[in-house]
């Protein structure tokens, strides 16, 4: 365990109260919210045998560094984390274990191209966890890391999926295919829709920002471009909305 750091919000502290009780320095509650939700929050902090400290709201704004923290918030250890994107693929390849072929489960990964907001990295986590995403990468250079806001928008998945940033995106992408995944990228003008790619194999699905979408080296590393249909007045989705319909594509193709 290294160094503490603040969860605040029922989902994030919630998710990690779950998962990981030990790692729970102190909870610090909001005395004068008595709803049935905080009652059973409390209930199972207590149970957990976890030190509760009563604390105003400006003092939870201050520990937070805001004031979304809905009476919640948690000081608590860092878990230990994957380090590296080969150690991951290592361990996801080790636990394949002499299963044979047909009940191999294929590495499926998310990566986020140019999205620098906190709120939609927060989202894009949450639907990777729902997925079962293995993992999210994002280069340095053009990426939100891990804060506070983004745990509690991801409401307990930026504790459970692993994110990596990483220094050259491109290049990252080619290592990726040299352990056969396939990598297929988004492009509003591809002309074959998400629903024609074939998402069963090992696969990395890569998203760009609203608006401006992937970079062009970004795009001409892809093995393929995929668009998502698109019926109505607007022209693009959320990165977050996006990440949805094509990680859920994934998973139902996956599921029969």
């Amino acid at each position: 365990m290294s160094s503490a750091k603040v969860l605040f919000g029922f989902h994030a502290v919630g998710v990690r109260l779950k998962t990981a009780p030990k790692s729970i320095i102190e909870i610090y509650f909001e005395p004068t919210r008595r709803d049935a939700r905080m009652r059973q929050f409390l209930e199972k902090a207590n149970e957990a045998g976890i030190r509760l400290i009563e604390a105003d709201g400006i003092r939870l704004a201050k520990l937070c560094g805001g004031h979304g923290h809905q009476g919640v918030a948690a000081r608590v250890q860092e878990l230990a984390q994957v380090h590296s994107l080969d150690e991951l693929l290592e361990q996801l390849e080790a636990a394949q274990g002499d299963k044979p072929l047909a009940e191999r489960e294929a590495p499926l990964i998310l990566v986020l191209d140019g999205v620098t907001d906190p709120h939609n990295l927060g989202a894009c986590l949450r639907v990777a966890d729902g997925a079962g995403v293995h993992a999210v990468i994002a280069p340095k250079d053009h990426a939100a890391g891990i804060n506070a806001t983004v745990a509690k928008v991801a409401s307990g998945a930026a504790e459970t999926v692993p994110y990596f940033m990483v220094t050259n995106l491109a290049r990252t992408l080619n290592e990726l295919k040299e352990r056969s995944i396939w990598i297929i990228g988004t492009s509003d003008v591809a002309p074959r829709t998400i629903y024609q790619a074939d998402l069963k194999v090992p696969l990395a699905l890569v998203l760009g920002a609203e608006g401006e979408g992937m970079r062009q080296l970004t795009a001409k590393t892809c093995d393929e471009l995929v668009s998502i249909p698109m019926r109505g007045a607007v022209e693009s989705l959320n990165v977050s909305v996006a990440s949805g319909v094509c990680l859920y594509e994934a998973l139902r193709q996956r599921s029969t």
